[in-house]
Order: C-alpha cells, then structure tokens, then sequence
C-alpha cells in the first residue's frame, strides 16, 4: 500500500508522534507500506521556515524523511491539472496541491485534517 502522508502529519511523526492516531500509526508501521511525502510540503515548510512561522531546519526535513523512509513524490503538470476540478473545501493552496497529486495518483492520505474528507474519491486514513 501507498500512503501519501501530509504536511502536519510529518511533522508530528518527526516531533511528536504520540499525536498520530493508532491507526494510522499501524498503517505507517507496516512494513510493506510505501510511505511518500509531497514535494508540495517540502515547499510549504521550506516557506514557512524561512518566514519564521516553522521551526524545522532543512537539515531536520531531510532527517525525518530519511528516518520515517519516506519518498519524496514530485508534483507534476497532471496533479496542477487536476487542480481545475476540486471543489474550494480546503482553502489552503499547499493543501488543495496534495488533495489534487493523491488524487491522481489514486493513493489516501494519512491526515489529522478533517476537510480533506469533503472530497469525494479521495481515501483518508487518520
């Protein structure tokens, strides 16, 4: 199984983890599951860092994907496209970004967030 985990959902696994529900803690445990993070969060925190509203270095960024095994999924024309269609639920454009790639790449994402539910078709796993 493919799990594309969110933004906030990283970072908790990287400095408090014990704010991850169990199950999708059981799903990031498995062995077999591949565990992938957007290069749209990679961004987003590389922003937020750098305008002072996040407290993770890139050093730390590239520790916790290298630690939680995660591969970095590239954000390509077809996710931006897929953009058009999605209903304005989320506000946030790093948000709608990641909605938009675990659609196309039909995989659910593992997040806290409650509005990613309103999208019809995508899988969330919290």
């Amino acid at each position: 199984m493919r799990v594309l985990l969110d933004t906030v959902t990283f970072l908790w696994a990287v400095k408090t983890p014990e704010r991850i529900s169990k199950k999708a803690m059981a799903v990031l445990a498995e062995p077999q599951t591949v565990r992938e993070i957007s290069a749209v969060s990679v961004s987003e925190m590389a922003i937020k860092w750098a305008i002072g509203k996040l407290g993770i270095s890139r050093s730390e960024v590239e520790e916790g994907v290298a630690d939680l095994q995660l591969r970095v999924l590239p954000y390509n024309a077809m996710h931006a496209f897929r953009m058009f269609a999605l209903p304005m639920h989320h506000a946030d454009p790093f948000d709608r970004q990641i909605i938009a790639q675990a659609m196309v790449e039909e995989i659910p994402v593992v997040t806290a967030d409650r509005v990613f539910h309103a999208y019809q078709g995508l899988k969330v796993i919290w």
